[in-house]
């Protein structure tokens, strides 16, 4: 088993690659079904969910759309006051969209998100969410279509999600370990 130490945290395996490929194909075929003849619009949100983006979209096969944004805060940091939604790039009047994300934690975020959205003119919009933390959420959400794990309030690394920037290119994800474990 493969320890990663930094700082003074340490991260062990949590969810492996593999088991992420076969929940993000599941997640394609759904999509597929649902979605078939609709052209949605593939909206991720950055940083954290471009490799997830990139193997789902993999596994989307309908005529589709996507681009990209970045939220941006007063303080500079996710837990900041949300400032502005930066890139959208396309018009979303009247369109359906699909938000990705890399985790929905306390859905502070994911609300900013999907307001700005509306503004645009979003005929309807779903969410497509790699992780949920459903114990720390601090909203209500009724369109969290698509989730690919259900996890607690663990500090998780890789695949796309950082520590202080770093760790996203690890291919798995990890977890932190607390004393005790």
């Amino acid at each position: 088993m493969k320890i990663i130490e930094i700082d003074d945290l340490r991260f062990e395996p949590f969810i492996s690659y593999d088991q992420i490929k076969k929940r993000i194909r599941l997640i394609g075929i759904d999509i597929n079904l649902r979605y078939e003849g609709r052209r949605p619009v593939f909206i991720g949100v950055l940083n954290g969910c471009f490799m997830f983006m990139a193997d789902l979209m993999k596994e989307i096969h309908i005529e589709s759309e996507m681009s990209f944004v970045k939220l941006a805060s007063y303080s500079g940091t996710a837990q900041g006051n949300i400032a502005e939604l930066i890139g959208v790039g396309l018009d979303l009047k009247d369109r359906e969209v699909i938000i990705v994300e890399d985790v929905v934690d306390s859905g502070n975020s994911l609300k900013f998100t999907i307001d700005a959205l509306r503004n645009e003119g979003a005929k309807s919009i779903s969410v497509c969410s790699l992780l949920l933390k459903p114990s720390c959420l601090q909203h209500e959400f009724d369109n969290i279509e698509y989730v690919g794990f259900e996890i607690d309030k663990e500090f998780v690394i890789g695949y796309g999600l950082d520590y202080n920037g770093y760790y996203r290119n690890l291919k798995d994800i990890y977890k932190e370990v607390t004393l005790g474990d």
